[in-house]
């Protein structure tokens, strides 16, 4: 979250300095762009002056000396043309800038009385002359012109010297800025994480840990305090199912274990054919009614079981396996297991293994089959018989509990363990699926591997 934060934050900041660095960029270049045409505009009016004089006086030769010099010591080529376009005076040779389609046009516009105007911006990428013509006379009255062709390297050079300096100014607080962001941001996020860790610890069946209600900002520290609060409340709760669950078992075991006494002791004194028959139903009662007790027991410790680990297929199939095959062999059905070497699956709490040992009885005893199959892949385990299976309605209850099929009510059963190893598989991460497989039922476990 630290890093999500921030990099949510730097940018804005980027943008913002961006907001204000771009237009005092654009500043900086006109300011520079207008001082180094002002200083070669003025150049460039002193020469027209001369020129002016020269002119009148048809003396070009001390006006030649001084342009020369000029370029000479500025590196700055200037030449005098004529209002028909002949050059007078040039500072250095093969420098004639009526050979310029560009150059001309301003020409035009200075012989023409209009005081021509640069279009140069001194943007870094920008690497053209400087183009400076001033008219020699008055209005309409020019006679002649002075052009100035400068190179814009130094100005250019100054630009990017300004604008390293502003960026300089502005990395500068935008690095503090972030600096500050940082233990600013852990500071604020630090009873998130903590918030994180224990909501993470609650989730896994601890319900002692608490949350941080000291440090962070005041709404944190209102949110760990109704987190704690919330987790009191739930503790609490739980804590009165299980003592409510075992009270009930204590107080329910011992009448119940004295009717099962009561009720056997009772067969030597039924007579008859109906009397010994409702006899033997007392007796099924008896035991299911324990059958549903431990259920109940079962799925109320399914609660406080969180904790999964990894579990090697093949060490579980050696354990189980010659179990499943004395069942099947009880009840005259084919086992076949065909799981590849090597797979590792997270174990669900109360172990893999009980969960396949319920499948596998579910198969032999309720599905009617001749053959169950266990077959798994990387992630997955499938059970699969061959029998009667469920109709798709039967399938979307057959997971919930106490539910039972019409066609299984007068077998022993409770309708809970297919429900508390969906229960099982789903608090270790996996899911427990019913699926069709023409004949019989597939039943799919997916875990992590």
């Amino acid at each position: 979250m630290l890093r999500r934060l921030l990099v949510i934050t730097v940018p804005l900041l980027v943008a913002l300095v961006a907001a204000l660095g771009i237009p005092l960029a654009s500043a900086v270049v006109q300011r520079e762009t207008q001082t180094t045409y002002l200083d070669r505009l003025s150049d460039a009016r002193r020469f027209a002056s001369l020129a002016e004089s020269a002119l009148q006086s048809d003396r070009l030769l001390p006006l030649d000396l001084e342009i020369q010099r000029y370029d000479q010591l500025f590196d700055i080529p200037v030449a005098l043309v004529s209002a028909d376009k002949r050059l007078l005076l040039t500072s250095r040779r093969g420098f004639n800038p009526t050979n310029d389609p560009e150059v001309v046009a301003v020409l035009n516009e200075a012989l023409n009385g209009i005081q021509p105007d640069t279009d140069y911006s001194g943007w870094p990428w920008r690497t053209g002359p400087m183009v400076v013509v001033e008219p020699v006379g008055r209005d309409s009255e020019a006679v002649a012109a002075v052009v100035t062709i400068s190179s814009t390297g130094a100005l250019r050079a100054e630009v990017l010297r300004q604008w390293g300096l502003m960026a300089l100014a502005g990395l500068a607080p935008m690095l503090a800025v972030v600096a500050a962001a940082w233990p600013m941001s852990r500071w604020v996020l630090r009873p998130v994480r903590r918030l994180d860790d224990a909501t993470a610890a609650v989730a896994a069946g601890n319900l002692d840990v608490r949350a941080d209600e000291v440090g962070g900002p005041p709404e944190l520290r209102r949110l760990a305090r109704s987190f704690n609060t919330m987790v009191d409340v739930v503790g609490k709760a739980l804590n009165r199912q299980k003592a409510f669950v075992a009270d009930a078992s204590h107080q329910l075991r011992n009448p119940l274990a004295s009717l099962r006494l009561a009720v056997d002791n009772l067969a030597p004194h039924v007579d008859g054919e109906h009397g010994r028959e409702a006899h033997q139903i007392a007796v099924d009662e008896a035991e299911e009614m324990g059958r549903v007790l431990d259920t109940l027991l079962a799925a109320t410790r399914l609660d406080s079981a969180r904790k999964t680990e990894p579990v090697d297929i093949d060490q579980l199939l050696v354990t189980h396996k010659p179990a499943w095959q004395a069942l099947a062999a009880k009840s005259g059905i084919t086992l076949d297991v065909d799981v590849p070497p090597g797979l590792t699956m997270q174990e669900p709490p109360g172990g893999l293994g009980s969960v396949l040992d319920e499948l596998v009885s579910n198969a032999v005893r309720l599905a009617g089959a001749t053959e169950v199959r266990i077959t798994g892949k990387p992630g997955e385990l499938h059970v699969i018989d061959n029998g009667e299976g469920l109709t798709g309605e039967e399938r979307e209850h057959a997971l919930q509990r106490f539910w039972r099929a019409t066609k299984h009510q007068n077998i022993a059963g409770t309708g809970m363990g297919l429900a508390i190893c969906a229960e099982l598989i789903e608090s270790a991460g996996g899911t427990l699926t019913l699926h069709d497989a023409g004949p019989g039922l597939d039943v799919k476990v997916a875990l992590s591997a």
